[in-house]
């Protein structure tokens, strides 16, 4: 938190920070401004909701501090950038960015937010270090909507691809060195990301549709069609990286691509041992590179899924209950800080407290469960406790009378 304090003129902010960032690592069955300030013993919800919403901080800022922990604790040079998306379902039509739309959190379409993520992977560990809000057409064609969400009347519309595009540059700008950038087929299709990462000399692992197109020395082919072309002597057996339940071991082929332009140039395709199931990459390094090294990219991706599941589930990622963009990228930059902690705090357990041979090593799940139940845990009397519950059923009965007024002025 010392790291961030300077982002903060007042020290009302600075203190209630520190307790919002604690209350998101906290042991509560749902957290949000209400459970949270019960929780960090203040009397109402107020000064929460008024530090997300109101206060004098900048979002930005802090995710630069925070970036700069990530990477100086987590700091490796073969390091690779995952960028992904991951949808929050959501009620009504009033919450920032939402709409009916696909996200895989829920397989289907329903009224979601979706925000793009850009994590940081290296042996160390991972963590998240960006983060932008994806905002439909829907959203950005409306300037009424956008300015009432508190979004920039002028704001444009910019897709997946676009928004990671952003992210990684922001990364590069800030003095930032990694080798490698990893992503989905939402990625891996947009030759317009694929041409900007190449231009600041990144290299990148990114999956494509089987129907993607690839140009070789004999022609240009889908890549469903070349991986029938590739010989039984070609497929080596290389593990993507290490699982829960040991490596992960696949078949694997790579073509070289025709282009004029410097650099290396492939597509990678990866075949399950099992299934033959067929899964596809585009490739580029401004060196050569052995294969070994793109299959290790390749298998990078799946920290991007851990960081949702962890970030979701342990620093309360996708429980914000907010409105507004200043106070969505407000709690899902603090959410990040909190995982960063874990991340980091998981990180330096491993590597100067290693665990015994009858012990797994530390987890991120159980560095926050000791965290709180040996540093932070709070003690309330009955006088807090009664408050609170008085406070909800008056904030509650509140609600209800406004509800019954609307109602009989709409009949």
């Amino acid at each position: 938190m010392g790291r961030i304090a300077g982002r903060f003129a007042r020290v009302e902010p600075r203190r209630r920070v520190r307790q919002l960032v604690l209350g998101l690592l906290a042991d509560l069955p749902r957290k949000n401004c209400w459970t949270i300030a019960e929780w960090a013993g203040e009397a109402t919800p107020d000064g929460m909701q008024h530090l997300l919403g109101r206060a004098k901080w900048d979002a930005d800022q802090v995710r630069h501090d925070m970036r700069g922990y990530v990477v100086e604790h987590l700091h490796d040079d073969r390091a690779v950038l995952v960028v992904d998306e991951t949808g929050d379902v959501k009620k009504g039509v009033d919450t920032v960015g939402v709409q009916r739309q696909y996200t895989g959190t829920a397989g289907r379409i329903e009224n979601a937010q979706v925000a793009v993520y850009l994590v940081y992977a290296g042996r160390r560990g991972h963590a998240a270090v960006d983060r932008e809000l994806y905002v439909p057409r829907s959203w950005s064609s409306d300037a009424d909507r956008c300015r009432a969400a508190g979004l920039a009347e002028e704001a444009s519309f910019a897709t997946k691809p676009e928004l990671a595009a952003r992210m990684v540059a922001r990364f590069l700008d800030a003095g930032h060195r990694v080798a490698w950038v990893a992503g989905d087929e939402v990625y891996g299709g947009n030759p317009k990301l694929r041409t900007s990462l190449e231009e600041r000399g990144t290299g990148y692992v990114l999956a494509v549709a089987c129907s993607h197109e690839a140009t070789t020395g004999a022609g240009k082919f889908r890549a469903d069609a070349l991986a029938k072309k590739v010989p039984k002597r070609a497929w080596q057996k290389l593990s993507a990286g290490a699982g829960a339940k040991g490596h992960r071991y696949y078949d694997w082929a790579v073509i070289d691509l025709a282009d004029p332009r410097p650099g290396s140039r492939h597509l990678l395709i990866r075949r399950n041992r099992s299934s033959g199931e067929l899964a596809y990459y585009r490739c580029h390094s401004p060196e050569p590179v052995p294969l070994a090294e793109l299959v290790r990219v390749a298998g990078s991706r799946w920290r991007v899924e851990e960081f949702f599941q962890s970030g979701k589930g342990l620093a309360a990622l996708d429980e914000h209950q907010v409105r507004r963009y200043t106070s969505w990228s407000r709690w899902v930059t603090l959410a990040m800080l909190a995982h960063a902690f874990l991340a980091v705090v998981r990180a330096d357990e491993h590597a100067h407290h290693p665990a015994p041979d009858t012990l797994i090593p530390l987890t991120c799940n159980e560095i926050q469960r000791l965290f709180i139940a040996l540093v932070t845990q709070p003690a309330h009397d009955i006088v807090h406790r009664l408050g609170w519950s008085d406070w909800r059923r008056r904030h509650q009965a509140r609600s209800q009378a406004s509800h019954f007024r609307r109602q009989a002025t709409q009949g």
